[in-house]
């Protein structure tokens, strides 16, 4: 783990809840570039090596990763209020402009120009997880499985799911407890 310490942090409840409102508002498929730049390079409220290790234990929780990951970090700084204000900043308002939006939906779904938008979307957004997951690989230096061995994990999960079209969890569950056991024989 980095000896450097986040030089930041939320100021309030409400400066939490504004600002996981609007990491919210800006995610469209997935949030993960949105929230490493804005938490991180901006806000500053965590390190890159922090972000890499709560996002870690997030996605291996159930549920959203990025819910989890507004979780830990309200709880972090304010407790469990700021685990709260977090978790309402990151559904409330999306909460309304998706239930709007599911009623237009309704109406339009089968126009050929609302399912190529969503194509493009989807194609885009697979871009911008592929872009952060780059973005993400000088934090891996610190990481107790070197840099090398974890990027032969990532590959082996990719090919697992991807090519072997295992599922998820049992992808997740194998390779997760492989890499805790070396991980806690390199700290042994």
């Amino acid at each position: 783990m980095s000896t450097e310490l986040a030089s930041q942090r939320p100021r309030s409840l409400a400066d939490l809840y504004i600002s996981f409102t609007l990491l919210a508002l800006q995610g469209f498929g997935g949030v993960l570039a949105v929230v490493q730049r804005e938490l991180v390079e901006k806000k500053r409220w965590l390190t890159m090596e922090e972000f890499v290790e709560d996002w870690a234990v997030a996605q291996i929780l159930p549920g959203p990763n990025v819910v989890n990951l507004s979780l830990m970090i309200g709880h972090r700084y304010f407790g469990f209020g700021g685990a709260m204000a977090a978790l309402a900043g990151m559904l409330s308002v999306p909460l309304l402009i998706v239930l709007i939006l599911a009623i237009v939906y309704a109406q339009f779904a089968q126009h050929p120009e609302v399912i190529g938008a969503l194509r493009g979307m989807s194609a885009v957004t697979a871009g911008l997880i592929i872009a952060t997951g780059l973005k993400l690989v000088p934090a891996l230096k610190n990481n107790p499985l070197g840099r090398t061995v974890s990027l032969i994990f990532s590959a082996l999960c990719f090919v697992g799911i991807a090519y072997f079209r295992l599922p998820l969890a049992y992808v997740l569950f194998s390779l997760g407890v492989i890499t805790c056991a070396i991980v806690y024989w390199r700290l042994k």
